[in-house]
Parts: C-alpha cells; structure tokens; sequence
C-alpha cells in the first residue's frame, strides 16, 4: 500500500506531446528538491487528439509518482484542473499548466512562502516571452478591465499558475459552479494569498491551445462569474436611452406644437440605429446571465473521465465522481489503488 504523498502536482494537458516528457522530467526534479519521494505528478488529458495519452500512460508506468488521468472529451482547461485537483491527495498542491512556459523550478521558492503561513502562492508575471504584441495587449486589456469589474480583488497579471494548501483545495472542489474560473474562486476564499513575481518563458514547444475564439469565451466566462456590473451597465444605458427618447419626444411634440414641419430623417434613423443597438447589446448580456443560470440548473457532471492510471494499474472509478465531496473523492481513490490514508497529523489540513 501507498503513503499518500505531502506534494500532489496538477498539470492540464492538451496535445502536448512534444514537450511533456521534459516536463515530467522538470516538475519530478522540483518536488523531489522540496518533498523527496512523497509527491506525485497528476498528468490529465484533456481529449487530445495526438499521442499525449500514449506518452502519459508510459510515464505512469516508469515513474511511480505519476497519475495518469484521461478524461472522456475534450472539457476545457479550468475543467480539466478541476478533474487535476479532485485526483490529488497531498497537502500542498501545485497548479501548473504542462506546456513550461510557468518554470516548475519556481516550487522551490513557493514552498518556503507558504511555510511561513501563505495559504496560497501564486506565479504573477513580470514579462511573458514568446507571444505576439496582440496578446500581450488584449491581456493587459482583460485583466485591467476584470480588476475594475470583478467583486472580489483578483491580481492582475496572473494565470492559474499556484501552490495552494490541501483546506483551500477542498473549499474550491466544494464550490458547485460548472463555469469555472480558477484564479478567480481562488481570489474569492481568501485567506493568505502572496505573489511570487517572476518571468514566463516562451511554450518548450507546439503551439498555444487558447485561440482568440476560446480567449474571448474565457473572458466572459471570468467577467460574468464575478461581477454583475454588465447589468447594471445595460439598466444605465437603457435609462440613459430611455431619458434621450423623451427629450426628443418632448422636442418634436413642441415643434409640432407651433406649426412647424418636423424634419431630419436621417438623424431619426440614426437615432433609431443606435437605440436599437444599445437594446441588442443589453439583450446580449442579460443572455450570458441566462445562459450560466441554463447551463447550472442542468446539474451534468462537470467532468467525465474515462481512465485513470498509476504504473500499469487502471482504476474504475464512480460515475458521479466528479459530484462527490472532497472526502468521498479522496476515499474512491483510496479504494481504487489500495493507498493508504494519510495519518492524522497530515489530515488536519483538510475539509471534508
């Protein structure tokens, strides 16, 4: 049977196959440094469509420390964390994308952080290297334009790139939202969070996974899980619209009032044009609201997983895992691969 670890590191994975070999390779380095043998190293496959699931399975098999998880399809990276994080079982957690542009060696300065008291450390870039002038700018743009609309303070610059304790881990895994944002529910627990300043290098290799289309989509999904400004912003517009008709109203009515021929089509068009326009826009964000209440009231898993490996050995676990709490999750896995329960002076960490 097996100890549960101290360090559990979570990575996505999404056609990563050229550089994941050398990320085991890195990542495995920086936790032995800080937790000797007592780590592991959770690889989940988001639906890829090359070899990263071959390449994560001959890992598992080769280094005990790997936990091979393989979900169903393709469900996105905030999901595919959150699938990560329900498979760890060590008391310090690291979050950390699997393409190496955040440096895993950076674990060796986090966990001293946390040591003296952090809850949370989280990676908040100073320069990102290797992305195009367009990036860089709609980023600033997203994270200047969540920081004045969000209802919690989430730090700028910053990604899902973190060293987290086992009690913040569970109280994220307990929130039921199926539209994640992670930095932002992270934010929104509170506790101790510190910055951890430092340069993002450039992907090892392939190409980035979040096109402008899924950017965009990310950064709705962000606005409306933590602000209600847009409506509010839609309600003023359509006072304000509101308050104009009128005027323009009260205008024409006097004019007619006094004999004359009101005129100017085209300014009535255009004023028209507009109105309608403003009304489509605030119709557009009341329907990402309405979208987000559909898509909850539906209550489907958040995640499905299809396998999940450690050494040669497969796992089967309940189909409503990815619903079960913290500690039915950690207690499924336990069964599934005969490990050990953490004894309790590691357990006092934990909820749930």
């Amino acid at each position: 049977m097996t100890q549960a670890p101290f360090l559990s590191i979570v990575a996505p994975c999404h056609n990563e196959e050229e550089g994941l070999r050398e990320f085991c390779r890195r990542a495995s380095a920086a936790a032995q440094s800080v937790a000797g043998d007592a780590f592991e190293l959770i690889l989940v496959d988001d639906g890829s469509s090359d070899g990263t699931w071959e390449i994560i399975s001959e890992l598992a098999a080769k280094v005990p420390q790997v936990l091979g998880v393989r979900l169903l399809r393709n469900h996105g990276h905030q999901l595919a964390s959150t699938a990560g994080l329900s498979a760890s079982r060590g008391e310090r957690i690291l979050l950390i994308d699997a393409d190496l542009q955040d440096p895993p060696e950076l674990l060796l300065m986090m966990m001293p952080i946390m040591e003296r008291g952090a809850d949370v450390v989280y990676g908040q870039r100073t320069r990102r290297e290797g992305e195009t002038w367009f990036k860089l700018a709609t980023a600033s743009l997203f994270y200047r334009t969540l920081s004045r609309l969000a209802s919690v303070t989430i730090p700028r610059d910053t990604g899902d790139f973190r060293l987290m304790r086992r009690r913040v881990v569970d109280i994220l895994l307990a929130m039921p939202e199926r539209d994640r944002f992670i930095r932002g529910m992270v934010s929104w627990i509170g506790g101790r969070q510190v910055a951890l300043p430092y340069e993002r290098d450039a992907r090892f290799a392939g190409t980035t996974k979040y096109p402008l289309r899924k950017m965009i989509n990310f950064a709705l999904d962000a606005i409306t899980s933590f602000s209600t400004t847009p409506l509010r912003i839609a309600t003023w517009l359509g006072m304000i619209s509101a308050g104009i008709a009128m005027v323009l109203l009260v205008y024409t009515f006097i004019r007619w009032l006094q004999g004359e021929t009101v005129t100017g089509w085209s300014s009535i068009m255009a004023a028209v044009s507009a109105f309608s326009a403003i009304q489509l826009i605030c119709i557009g964000i009341i329907g990402e609201y309405l979208g987000r209440l559909v898509q909850e009231s539906k209550k489907r898993p958040m995640f499905m997983i299809e396998a999940i490996l450690r050494g040669n050995d497969r796992a089967e676990l309940p189909a409503a895992f990815s619903e079960m709490g913290a500690g039915d999750k950690l207690a499924a896995l336990d069964a599934a691969f005969g490990f050990e329960e953490s004894p309790p002076s590691q357990k006092s960490d934990r909820i749930g």
